[in-house]
């Protein structure tokens, strides 16, 4: 596959240098994609999805969350979800200024799907930027998270915010594929930790998502495997059905586990997922 291949590091919220990478197709590019990835993952763990676009003329840029990867940061700790949230705006920003109009899509996987949920609903004046969001696996429903662990987390989160425990995910509901779990537990950069500032947050921003869902004005296609054991489908399904905007889709794949992107049926999420952004490349948001 012919492409170009760029890591580096943009300026961030408090001068953090934060680590992302792209891919460009040699060819002439129709669309770029902005990845966003999950708890404990990192910008490299999407090759599936570079691989499929690429080839398809698409760009894809992803960075490392504070806390992730390869940018700074106590492993999964913030001060505040802004630090996720608004490190993607200023990522955006930053990826528009390499690519002028050509239409920009916004990906978000697990916690990720969250943040670009959050992200579009809290910055409606950016919502001309985009021309699709796609959310997949996103967490904005209940997850798999020992009440033990929520419990510390609350109750630890004003007096010891960067206390720290493994949240307790099994590998195995990641994929139905041994040969990615096996990668999984080679990955240096990936990690199981989750803060108790960390989790307070998720259901503040949780808590906030679904008070102005109503507000929704993008085209948004939810992908989710009806066996995910981590974001639990109905999650999903709920925020979907709140979501007014008639440009919407939700796709739900039988038997298919968390990280739809290297699961057994992974071709078919991909022919999903380039079909419909090749459906929304001249797609800007409208009020309806």
């Amino acid at each position: 596959m012919i492409m170009k291949h760029h890591q580096s590091t943009f300026t961030g919220l408090k001068q953090q240098d934060l680590y992302y990478q792209n891919w460009l197709p040699e060819s002439k590019m129709k669309g770029v994609l902005v990845l966003v990835h999950g708890l404990g993952g990192h910008s490299g763990m999407y090759q599936n999805i570079v691989n499929h676009l690429l080839i398809r003329q698409y760009a894809i840029y992803a960075f490392d969350l504070p806390g992730h990867g390869l940018s700074p940061g106590i492993r999964a700790y913030i001060d505040t979800w802004s630090e996720y949230t608004d490190n993607l705006r200023i990522f955006i920003d930053f990826v528009k200024t390499q690519h002028g109009e050509i239409p920009l899509f916004l990906y978000g996987h697990s916690m990720g799907g969250m943040i670009v949920i959050d992200y579009t609903l809290k910055y409606p004046e950016d919502n001309s930027l985009i021309s699709g969001v796609i959310a997949c696996a996103p967490s904005v429903g209940q997850v798999t998270v020992s009440p033990l662990r929520l419990f510390l987390g609350k109750l630890l989160s004003n007096i010891y915010p960067q206390f720290s425990l493994d949240t307790g995910f099994d590998i195995n509901a990641g994929s139905r594929d041994k040969e990615v779990i096996k990668g999984y537990t080679q990955d240096k950069l990936r990690h199981t930790r989750g803060t108790a500032r960390l989790s307070t947050e998720f259901f503040k921003t949780l808590r906030w998502i679904y008070n102005h869902v109503e507000k929704w004005q993008v085209p948004l296609l939810i992908l989710h495997g009806s066996a995910d054991r981590v974001t639990l489908p109905e999650g999903s399904k709920r925020f979907y059905e709140k979501v007014n905007y008639v440009d919407k889709l939700r796709i739900e794949y039988e038997g298919a586990y968390h990280d739809l992107h290297c699961d057994i049926n992974y071709a078919e999420v991909m022919e999903d997922l380039s079909n419909w952004m090749d459906q929304h490349l001249s797609n800007y948001p409208i009020k309806l």
